[in-house]
């Protein structure tokens, strides 16, 4: 929403409907909650079948030819927005591992930024803070998605995560020891950097919304990308 109000154009990319007689609802809630936020919709046609008994490689590899379709398109993108491939989540997983193995393909693709909502970022780089009427226009875009609001609100998780991250992000992004951030809410992502056939971290930075693009660093996080998810090491509860 930052980047939003800063004149930049930011478009959804909606996957997934999540299961077949779901889809109908969802579509209206995505549409609405996409038209709250004032933000560009673009819905895979037909939505990728990613639940946990769906077939996740062919899920997969679906959404690498979703995302392929959005970089080569007549105006593409500067940054890629998605989830980490550590987000345990199945099909978070899954988009993150499409997104970095279809902007590893490219000879110059867009920065990534990675978000998290079930797992952790364990190499945050980029803060944003906010305060208490952006969460009110947060929780009034989600509110939209009455159906999965109602199975787990998640207003509430954006209200508590905000706050926490508030204290957190500052010793996470810029080093601990660092100064608080001295704002309410507050929000991180990890930005990687294609350079050289490697992955670079993003300088740690707070985010200057006119001008969000910045030189990497020289943390190369190849290993940590490449990794497998210790859901498929393990098992979980998708299984």
């Amino acid at each position: 929403m930052a980047l939003r109000d800063a004149g930049h154009e930011v478009v959804n990319l909606a996957l997934s409907l999540g299961r077949p007689d779901d889809h109908e609802r969802r579509r209206a809630e995505v549409v609405e909650a996409c038209a709250r936020a004032r933000f560009g919709l673009v819905i895979a046609e037909p939505p990728i079948a990613m639940s946990a008994t769906d077939d996740r490689d062919d899920a997969e590899e679906r959404v690498r030819w979703q995302l392929g379709m959005a970089l080569d398109g007549a105006d593409p993108p500067d940054i890629v927005v998605g989830p980490s491939p550590h987000d345990v989540h199945h099909a978070h997983e899954l988009a993150g591992r499409a997104i970095r193995d279809v902007l590893a393909s490219r000879d110059a693709p867009p920065a990534w930024w990675m978000w998290a909502i079930w797992g952790d970022l364990p190499f945050p780089t980029l803060v944003t803070t906010f305060n208490g009427d952006r969460a009110e226009e947060i929780n009034h875009a989600l509110s939209a998605h009455e159906g999965e609001m109602a199975r787990a609100d998640h207003r509430v998780h954006v209200d508590a995560r905000g706050r926490l991250t508030a204290i957190t992000a500052a010793e996470k992004v810029f080093g601990f020891g660092a100064p608080a951030l001295g704002a309410d809410r507050a929000e991180v992502v990890t930005e990687v950097v294609r350079k050289d056939g490697a992955w670079l971290l993003g300088a740690p930075r707070a985010l200057d919304a006119a001008t969000p693009l910045a030189r990497p660093s020289s943390r190369p996080v190849d290993d940590w990308l490449d990794s497998p998810s210790p859901r498929d090491l393990g098992g979980g509860p998708y299984d």
